[in-house]
Order: structure tokens, then C-alpha cells, then sequence
């Protein structure tokens, strides 16, 4: 099967598109676009790994489902695309940035600045239908993800991984603590933000990792 996805990236997930769950997925998926709203549009459906290349991945920053509202999904983790009033979880990252670093609230809640700088934006599920959260879920686009993170962990060093909530951390099981650095707070959902999240310095903690790492920082 010929999947679109930038090529360092493709190299390490080619064998995940020759399984048979990957065969059922994009069958469902296709199956979805044509007959529902699935967000994102179609074409940014691998958007979080075309913009940040495997070789340049320095942070992974875990998310669950796209948004499912109209607009909003590009595919991104946390991210909305521009014009688009940013959803209370990447208000509070935000907040949270602002207390950690000083930094403005910025205007827009496009990531992609962040994504530039080897930030990985990846939910664990890549496609969500209108107004539906976790209805793609468990249908294999977690076992193509894990692949990801697993080549991240077995492939690189020093690679800052946030996982904000139980699930993030969850999946995070199969990376290496010994050669990554793992960084877990609450979710930054309104239900969940004030239970850890806020006061978790991750950006600022990340930050210093890289320096002590001999790695530029991300301009959060």
C-alpha cells in the first residue's frame, strides 16, 4: 500500500503498512470521509509527521483524538488551524507557558511554529468524525502511532516526551526512560488542569534538558 507520508518518517513505518489492521483501517477510514464529516480534511491526516521529520523530532508531545469540531483539526496535536478561537485545553497550555516562561499569550493556536522546531504534535488517533470524540478510536490507528513512538524511543536519545493525562501516559509505556527524558502531569483539559497540569514547568523543564543535551531550545 502507497501511503503519502514524508520520507524519513516512511522509512520507519513502511512494514506498518503492509499488516492487516493497517489494510482495515484505511478501509474504514476511506469508508468514513465518504459517507461522514472526519476531521482532519484528508490530507493532513499525516500532517503531524510531514511537518517534523522523523531526524528532527527533539520533543513528542502526545495527544488523543483531533478536534471534532468545524475548522479546527489540521493535524496537529493541541493545534487549531489559524482564525480558529484556540479550545480550552490550548488555552490552559498556554496559561501554563505564560507562567512558566513569561511568554504572551500568543494570538493564534497554530502550532505549527512549534512543530518547525522538531516538536511532534501526534494523537494517538488520527482521524475523528464530526462531533464524535473516540469514534475512531480502536480501530487500529493507536497500533500505527505506538509504531511511531516505539522507533522514537529505539531510534533516538535524548528526546523530551510530554504526557499529559492517563492516557498519554499509558501509551507512553514503550518508551525507554533510560535514554528519553519523560515528563507527566495532568491533562490540560478545564476538567483536569488544576490537578497537576498548572505548575508543571514541562516547557521550561524540557528547555533545560536540551541545553544540558547540547540542543537548541524550543521558542515555546
Amino acid at each position: 500500500m502507497d501511503i503519502k507520508l514524508e520520507p524519513t518518517w516512511k522509512e520507519r513505518l513502511k512494514n506498518e503498512f503492509e499488516k492487516p489492521y493497517f489494510e482495515k483501517l484505511i478501509e474504514f477510514v476511506k469508508q468514513e470521509y465518504a459517507t461522514q464529516t472526519i476531521y482532519p480534511p484528508g490530507s493532513k491526516i499525516f500532517y503531524a509527521f510531514d511537518a517534523c521529520p522523523f531526524d528532527q523530532v527533539r520533543v513528542v508531545i502526545l495527544g488523543q483524538d483531533p478536534y471534532h469540531g468545524p475548522g479546527q483539526a489540521h493535524g496537529l496535536a493541541f493545534s487549531v488551524n489559524e482564525g480558529v478561537t484556540p479550545p480550552p485545553s490550548l488555552v490552559n497550555i498556554f496559561k501554563e507557558i505564560k507562567n512558566d516562561l513569561g511568554k504572551p499569550v500568543p494570538k493564534s493556536g497554530n502550532l505549527s511554529r512549534w512543530a518547525g522546531q522538531g516538536v511532534l504534535l501526534l494523537n494517538a488517533t488520527l482521524t475523528v468524525r464530526a462531533n464524535t470524540p473516540g469514534s475512531h478510536q480502536k480501530k487500529g490507528w493507536e497500533e500505527f502511532t505506538d509504531a511511531a513512538i516505539k522507533a522514537l524511543s529505539d531510534e533516538k536519545e535524548n528526546v523530551v516526551f510530554m504526557l499529559w493525562g492517563a492516557y498519554a501516559q499509558k501509551k507512553g509505556a514503550i518508551i525507554d526512560p533510560s535514554k528519553h527524558y519523560i515528563l507527566k502531569a495532568a491533562h490540560p483539559s478545564p476538567f483536569a488542569a488544576d490537578k497537576g497540569f498548572f505548575g508543571c514547568k514541562h516547557f521550561s523543564k524540557a528547555n533545560e534538558y536540551l541545553r544540558e543535551h547540547g540542543k537548541p531550545e524550543i521558542e515555546w
